[in-house]
């Protein structure tokens, strides 16, 4: 009788969601039409092009000053958001102080605000008369129309990738191991690279390239802090609107393929050292 019993609530249990056929179908059809058809209409766009006339493009003068300037400027906004990322993190998991819910808040922001506000907003702060360029200007530290202002417009854009993906492994962590190191004598910054950090590595490798691969592409909060001077201060992004505006369409395929090329080889690594990283550190 018991065994009968219990095999009906086993079978439940294979079906943790109701109507998984259902379920399942609907989000692939999402991902299809939002997702994967855009990104596969741009890789056949790209493919009519000829890799003889891709090449040519990818490679021109402007072209490689923009991509050069967004790379560099992805890569120093990544710098700061994994540092301050990791450490707004922390504030927010392990201490409790008034206006704590506020500044958890207001991580956020930058999802929530308009790019293009972003953009006019950073500008106004960091011009010669702004708040912060008033300060800067003088000391011979120039924001606005240079690669500092297109990796400030990018870290303030895609600093809530590093939080967001940090903050829930840093809330459920044991701090049981903690405690034990620290009866073993184990200082407050060993506990943190030999026990807390490595716990949190795989997450936090994803939030710092899910953040770069979003500076890669930002574009409404770049524009106007940076000028958008040709092979100076102008984006990969940018770059590509301005060959939709000059109707020609295969530079700008090739452009914006290749930006979603070098972001989607960022992600699979991403995933894949995630992936090896929490494998080694799943007990046997």
């Amino acid at each position: 009788m018991s065994m009968t019993a219990a095999l009906p609530a086993s079978g439940r249990q294979r079906r943790v969601l109701p109507g998984f056929g259902l379920t399942m179908g609907l989000t692939l059809t999402y991902v299809g039409i939002i997702v994967l058809l855009p990104v596969i209409a741009l890789f056949l766009k790209g493919a009519e092009i000829g890799p003889a006339r891709f090449w040519a493009i990818v490679t021109a003068p402007r072209t490689l000053a923009a991509l050069r300037l967004t790379m560099t400027a992805a890569a120093l906004a990544t710098a700061f958001n994994a540092l301050y990322g990791l450490l707004m993190a922390w504030v927010l998991v392990r201490y409790r102080f008034p206006g704590r819910r506020l500044l958890d808040a207001m991580m956020d922001i930058p999802f929530a605000l308009p790019t293009a506000v972003a953009g006019l907003a950073l500008t106004a702060l960091f011009s010669e008369n702004g708040w912060y360029g008033q300060v800067l200007a003088p000391a011979g530290i120039p924001v606005v129309y240079t690669i500092w202002g297109v990796a400030v417009a990018m870290s303030f854009t895609s600093i809530p990738f590093v939080v967001r993906t940090v903050q829930p492994i840093l809330e459920d962590l044991d701090h049981s191991q903690e405690e034990a190191a620290r009866t073993l004598g184990a200082t407050p910054l060993q506990i943190f690279a030999r026990v807390i950090f490595p716990a949190i590595l795989p997450a936090f490798l994803v939030g710092t390239t899910i953040a770069f691969a979003r500076s890669l592409g930002e574009f409404g909060a770049v524009i106007f802090i940076a000028g958008n001077l040709p092979m100076k201060t102008e984006i990969a992004s940018l770059l590509a609107v301005i060959r939709l505006e000059e109707y020609d369409y295969n530079g700008a395929a090739a452009i914006a393929l290749t930006l979603v090329a070098i972001a989607m080889v960022l992600l699979v690594l991403s995933n894949w050292l995630q992936a090896r990283l929490t494998r080694r550190r799943v007990p046997a």
